[in-house]
């Protein structure tokens, strides 16, 4: 059990400090990023959307916005080490000083933005931050501070993240709009929701590739379709219904977006009763056996 345990260790070892000083760069420019948008969209126009930059914002007027924000760090720090061990506390350790400290050197930055049109400032902050954000995700660290805090939750209390990140976000959220009047709640939505979008599309950039998962009365007329006319490989895999208990085939096969409605419409075209599912794939990796007609995925 001590052999397997170790093997353990050292795995996740590996992967913790693979391409290690490529990751910190990622985390330097997104830490950079986000505190330029911070500074510069939501601080002057008191947008609160969660986290320990919105705390920050609501009580500005009495302490500056660097400090609650390094100490909402340093005080998380303690905690994720306490509850969450620490490679926990490790790994947000950089990020956790970043940040405040590029919301301090940042804070007299400003940028040509139009401050008669709060809807364009919304946006445009939110999707730079989403961008920061996805660029820390993608390197697999964090800045800490909340988000610690909700990982904490979420562990003590055995609710999804989301949940917990909905609860300690909203709370924030509903505190700023108290503060700040009930139109910056709504703001916040939206900005939540940009966020989000921007962030998932950096941390899994935009797929590429489609995965076709068909189930059809004609196997070989779609394979031959598929390999043929589209030039990609495809996998059958035996199945059967789960009501009927039948034994059918399934073809998988990766094809590029850019031919998602050619394959799509071909499938149809041969078989109109054709059950298919689509998926987004973001990365394809192995073998680069998709491409030739001869070998499956």
């Amino acid at each position: 059990m001590k052999i397997i345990d170790k093997a353990k260790r050292d795995i996740i070892y590996e992967i913790e400090n693979k391409n290690i000083v490529k990751r910190y760069i990622l985390l330097i420019i997104g830490s950079l990023i986000y505190s330029i948008a911070y500074n510069v969209f939501f601080v002057p126009n008191n947008l609160v959307y969660g986290g320990s930059g919105g705390i920050a914002m609501i009580i500005k007027d009495y302490i500056d916005p660097s400090i609650t924000i390094m100490t909402i760090s340093i005080i998380a720090f303690i905690l994720g080490y306490i509850f969450l061990g620490k490679r926990y506390a490790f790994n947000s350790l950089i990020g956790s000083l970043l940040f405040p400290l590029f919301v301090e050197l940042t804070k007299n930055v400003s940028l040509p933005v139009p401050t008669d049109d709060m809807m364009l400032i919304v946006i445009c902050g939110s999707v730079l931050i989403g961008f920061a954000t996805g660029l820390i995700g993608r390197a697999g660290l964090t800045t800490g501070g909340v988000d610690t805090v909700i990982n904490i939750i979420s562990k003590k209390l055995k609710i999804s993240t989301g949940n917990a990140f909905l609860i300690v976000n909203g709370i924030i959220v509903l505190i700023g709009g108290y503060t700040f009047g009930w139109r910056i709640l709504l703001y916040a939505l939206i900005i939540i929701y940009i966020i989000n979008i921007v962030t998932d599309k950096i941390m899994l950039s935009v797929s590429e590739n489609k995965t076709f998962f068909i189930v059809t009365s004609k196997v070989d007329e779609v394979k031959d379709y598929i390999m043929n006319n589209l030039s990609r490989g495809v996998t059958v895999l035996d199945a059967h219904g789960g009501y009927s208990d039948s034994k059918q085939k399934v073809i998988m096969a990766v094809v590029p977006t850019i031919e998602y409605f050619k394959a799509k419409e071909g499938i149809k075209e041969i078989d109109e009763n054709a059950f298919f599912t689509i998926m987004d794939s973001y990365h394809v990796l192995g073998q680069d056996s998709h491409r030739n007609k001869k070998g499956g995925i």
